[in-house]
């Protein structure tokens, strides 16, 4: 697998991920992401793009990370902003246990 010179990372919940996303996203729930982080985002220089719903769970997933070393980490707001084309339906998501 290409590795890419990004992350867009969503950081909602697995049905509103499911629900709609934007192509090409990562999903860690809020809830999640630091126990998740570390392993799943290993490279703390590598641009991070954090999206949710309406920007404020993006914004405490940016200073989390940010506060875990991770030193590229912007907040995109929400998607009932973004513009583009969104993907819906599901899509494998990895559950935590």
């Amino acid at each position: 697998m290409k590795e890419s010179a990004h992350i867009l990372l969503d950081v909602r919940s697995i049905p509103e991920y499911e629900e709609e996303r934007i192509e090409g996203a990562q999903l860690i729930p809020v809830d999640e992401l630091r126990q998740r982080a570390p392993a799943e985002l290993p490279d703390k220089q590598i641009p991070v793009f954090v999206y949710c719903r309406s920007g404020a769970r993006a914004a405490s997933a940016v200073q989390l990370l940010s506060g875990m070393g991770y030193t590229n980490v912007m907040n995109m707001g929400g998607i009932i902003d973004w513009p583009y084309e969104t993907a819906k339906g599901e899509k494998e998501v990895r559950h935590v246990l």
